[in-house]
């Protein structure tokens, strides 16, 4: 069952990512009525406001290759123990974006709540991308690539070892979907690890249901649950304009709709991120209202 309370956690960072803005999403998703709308569903909502964290003017940016390291590490060490503390308080944390490095805290904040029980979780990652790059691997630098390999205890140290413990998750309960575009070190780390991608080809083909159902079978095979973690790229750029990096070709608005409300019908939600919703690119705030929206559906609303 999924918690009656739901804990906001607003991470305006966007020193992971190559494009500016994804900072002033979790505003963009507040002004878009996300408290109210997630209320309307009868939990109650607690907001934890925003992360504190330095602007790319006044950061160290430090090595080429991990642009950002040190500040991405320490507010990822911040919002793994926020994400942890909520699950341990019995709420579901709702972390908004930001761009996509944040994942690296929220998924480590999981693995602290379920290490002392001794039990494992999924990962379902929707998006453009598999987010699965290391140091080695990168073509940008950019630290919101690599936040999958991360989880998988892949990468640097200072971003493996968040939470005291690596890797954070088995790669035999991960699931990437509506996956379109893949650097080519990704694809070797994707089949070295065995890691389960589910592309736009496979929903073109099977239909985003049949999918579904077998992303959620890789991430709750044995598990006390999955956490979600929803880049808005995921979407094609039609139905969501304001995001981090458009890949045209996506997932539309149904399919994304349908994606989170099977997701909900499992009851095994753990906790999720919304991320990479850019209002500079946004046409009037479409793509964070459409963010909001796709979080009703994961928390149970339906059609009827």
């Amino acid at each position: 069952m999924i918690p009656d309370v739901v804990q906001i956690i607003g991470v305006p960072l966007d020193l992971g990512a190559g494009r500016r803005g994804v900072d002033m999403g979790p505003s963009a998703m507040r002004i878009a009525g996300l408290a109210q709308a997630i209320e309307s569903l009868g939990y109650r909502v607690v907001d934890a406001g925003d992360l504190e964290i330095p602007i790319a003017e006044v950061a160290e940016m430090g090595a080429q290759d991990q642009r950002y390291l040190n500040e991405i590490a320490i507010t990822c060490d911040k919002l793994a123990i926020l994400v942890r503390d909520a699950l341990d308080a019995g709420r579901l944390p709702l972390t908004i974006g930001g761009d996509h490095s944040l994942a690296i805290g929220s998924v480590a904040g999981v693995a602290m709540h379920l290490e002392p029980l001794e039990k494992r979780f999924g990962l379902l990652w929707v998006d453009a991308h598999g987010d699965i790059n290391t140091p080695e691997t990168t073509l940008s630098g950019n630290i919101h690539g690599m936040p999958v390999a991360v989880s998988l205890g892949l990468g640097d140290p200072r971003l493996t070892r968040i939470g005291g413990l690596s890797p954070k998750i088995s790669p035999d309960h991960v699931a990437l979907l509506a996956i379109r575009s893949l650097d080519e070190g990704e694809r070797r780390i994707i089949q070295e690890t065995g890691v389960r991608v589910f592309s736009m080809r496979d929903v073109d083909m099977e239909g985003i249901s049949a999918v579904m159902e077998e992303a959620l079978e890789v991430v709750m095979d044995g598990t006390a649950g999955f956490h979600l973690s929803f880049d808005m790229d995921a979407l094609d750029p039609t139905f969501a304009p304001g995001v981090g990096t458009r890949v045209r070709g996506g997932l539309d608005y149904r399919e994304g709709h349908l994606a989170l409300e099977i997701a909900s019908d499992t009851e095994a939600l753990l906790s999720a991120d919304l991320v990479e919703v850019n209002p500079i690119w946004d046409n009037q705030n479409s793509t964070a209202a459409l963010g909001v929206e796709l979080i009703q559906s994961l928390l149970g609303k339906s059609i009827l």
